[in-house]
């Protein structure tokens, strides 16, 4: 923790607003931080003012707690949604307006305040992305702002904040990582650098993950989630995603569910939905997880990945089926159209029109 108020004060903060929620609140985090950055003679401010799949107006309160307060640096301790929602203040803070104007790539165009990351779950990837997600209350569906300057400047990565995360946390944080590297791996923006990171954290979430939920308290295994979270994060920043990603986001955004819970439902129905045009690199996948495959590959290894995945997703607790979620046949049309308007399809390895997203999001129900 006195890593982040360093920072703080190396970009000359003096009003630090430390951004987090009711939970990292609840674990007492947020306290050593103010204390810590008390000490170094800043003022901070404290908002928490979220809730997950942080929401528009939430954005407009949080800025309202910068600029009231006269902040200089944005502090964000927790998960993704604490991180999306520092990084909509930061917007906001420089650009004015309102959160939803910057919907898409590169719309903000006035640089953002310095911005410091301290992640307390282990699979968003959020502090060292491009990426801010919100959810349009209007539209009941979440948006996605892109950007190389929504990179925070400083991310301090320590695996002991983790085991207060609770166990369902864990689990869907670490399936949040694992879609992030399988994506990013099969992506068509993928370079030799995204490939690395991606296959690095596929194979540490398959390995530690069900761990981390067994033996809450043994670090190695939290250490391993935090890397696969960091590498699956420097994956995807540069590679981009795909479209379980793209679904998530529009189940995400209509159910207020949980975004790793619906991407470990979606992802084996998409790897099998993208393998029926190109299964080549799921069969790098295969073989970096060390699967026995049997039939014709590399589809026959696609389908043992999509298999893997659905253990996994089993394991750790969650549900098998949207269907669970509250998602209806009806929604179907509705999530295909959004989903194929959200910037993650532009980046998924087999094109699709609205019939194709509705065909695979009722083979996910």
């Amino acid at each position: 923790m006195p890593e982040a108020s360093f920072a703080a004060l190396r970009f000359g903060g003096a009003r630090p607003l430390v951004v987090t929620d009711a939970g990292v609140l609840a674990a007492g985090w947020p306290q050593m931080l103010l204390d810590g950055l008390r000490t170094q003679g800043m003022e901070p401010e404290l908002w928490s003012g979220l809730t997950p799949n942080p929401k528009d107006h939430e954005i407009a309160d949080g800025h309202r707690a910068y600029a009231g307060h006269g902040c200089d640096v944005i502090i964000a301790l927790g998960g993704g949604s604490v991180i999306d929602a520092a990084k909509g203040i930061a917007i906001l803070a420089a650009n004015g307006g309102r959160i939803l104007d910057y919907v898409g790539i590169d719309r903000a165009q006035s640089p953002i305040p310095p911005l410091v990351v301290v992640p307390t779950t282990s699979g968003s990837g959020a502090d060292v992305s491009q990426f801010c997600v919100v959810t349009d209350t209007d539209r009941r569906a979440k948006v996605t702002i892109i950007g190389r300057a929504l990179v925070p400047n400083v991310t301090v990565v320590d695996p002991r904040l983790l085991p207060t995360m609770p166990e369902r946390v864990a689990a869907t944080t670490g399936l949040d990582a694992l879609t992030h590297g399988i994506e990013a791996y099969v992506s068509v923006a993928r370079t030799p650098l995204t490939d690395r990171h991606a296959l690095q954290a596929v194979g540490l979430v398959f390995d530690h993950l069900t761990a981390t939920l067994e033996r809450p308290d043994v670090m190695a295994d939290r250490r391993a989630m935090a890397l696969a979270s960091l590498e699956a994060g420097m994956a995807f920043s540069n590679a981009i995603l795909g479209a379980a990603h793209a679904v998530s986001h529009q189940v995400g955004g209509m159910l207020d569910a949980t975004h790793g819970e619906i991407n470990g439902i979606v992802l084996p129905h998409v790897i099998r939905f993208n393998a029926e045009t190109d299964p080549q690199p799921y069969e790098d996948v295969a073989r970096h997880l060390g699967l026995t495959v049997r039939g014709n590959a590399p589809q026959a290894a696609a389908w043992a990945v999509a298999e893997h995945v659905e253990a996994l997703v089993a394991n750790v607790g969650m549900p098998a089926g949207l269907a669970q979620l509250g998602v209806r046949d009806e929604d179907l049309p509705r999530l295909a159209r959004g989903a194929l308007q959200d910037a993650c399809m532009t980046t998924n390895p087999r094109a699709a029109d609205e019939a194709a997203m509705v065909r695979l999001l009722r083979d996910s129900l």
